[in-house]
């Protein structure tokens, strides 16, 4: 666990000791602050979810042990597909989920699994991830990617890399997911990552072989608007975009860089349209070279 300088961003400071983590070949970590919780998902030989509880003070506790996913990988893993995506509390705390890739061509089913947050009924009793799975395979998906709860709604809008993204709605109770629309993403190749912006009340996408940025709808998963970066007055020369995050009236979406081209961070602003859509424009593009070198990955929006 780091803490950040409210001065200087880049300036990091270790906040208790690292803490070991049961799985192999960690790839995606969810924290919530509300439960004081922080769980990590595993890809390798070993994976699965393993949660640990944090406080300012001391940081990490030891984590716990292995919801384990039998995924029969190795350490590293092969995929993309057959891996550990996300893992994420649902917008109440009540639930943390993990979506799993499947792998269409071995006929690997990818799924959704729900753990719910156990909470005593005390407030001396500690805030738990329970190791009962509620595993869900939403019909209509097959290679679950990047989600995001929908806020004040018992529902995920999950990317899926065979084809666009999904809606899926969550039983509060049980965990279970179902799909309840779905969304194709014309010319993709790969709908891997998404944002929900509370300034348009929708998602946006991308795609790592793309340079765009595509927004759609959280009621059907309906395509609203494209912003083509690869053309015109908008281009940015990018491969691609990965990781990207939503912050008042701005998109910022990460281009890993491909080892040739250096990284950088598109910023598209963003309000919202009279029509369906929402007016979108690209109003930097933040170059990363000598920064974070020309394979960067994963981003977080500090406000």
């Amino acid at each position: 666990m780091l803490s950040i300088s409210p001065s200087d961003p880049t300036r990091l400071s270790l906040v208790g000791q690292p803490v070991a983590v049961p799985g192999e070949f960690p790839n995606t970590v969810a924290a919530s602050l509300e439960n004081g919780l922080a769980c990590v998902g595993t890809s390798g030989a070993r994976a699965g979810i393993a949660c640990s509880s944090f406080s300012a003070a001391r940081g990490l506790s030891p984590m716990d042990a292995l919801r384990p996913f039998d995924l029969g990988q190795t350490t590293p893993p092969v995929g993309p597909t057959n891996t550990v995506s996300q893992t994420f509390f649902s917008a109440d705390g009540a639930l943390l989920f993990a979506t799993v890739k499947g792998d269409p061509p071995t006929n690997k089913t990818g799924f959704l699994s729900a753990f719910p947050v156990q909470r005593p009924s005390n407030r001396a009793g500690a805030v738990s991830v329970s190791s009962t799975e509620q595993r869900s395979i939403p019909s209509g998906t097959a290679v679950l990617f990047g989600s995001q709860a929908i806020p004040a709604k018992s529902a995920v809008f999950a990317t899926d890399a065979s084809f666009g993204a999904a809606i899926l709605s969550v039983d509060a109770a049980t965990g279970k997911a179902t799909t309840i629309a779905k969304g194709a993403v014309d010319g993709q190749v790969a709908t891997c990552w998404v944002t929900i912006s509370a300034a348009t009340g929708t998602a946006f996408v991308t795609d790592v072989a793309k340079n765009r940025v595509v927004e759609m709808s959280l009621e059907d998963a309906s395509v609203l608007g494209v912003l083509d970066l690869s053309v015109g007055a908008a281009a940015t020369g990018d491969p691609g975009l990965i990781d990207l995050r939503a912050a008042g009236n701005y998109i910022y979406a990460l281009s890993p860089g491909n080892g040739t081209a250096p990284g950088g961070i598109a910023v598209v602003e963003v309000s919202r349209g009279s029509g369906r859509g929402s007016t979108t424009a690209l109003r930097q593009r933040f170059g990363l070279d000598g920064m974070a070198g020309r394979n960067s990955m994963g981003m977080v929006v500090l406000e």
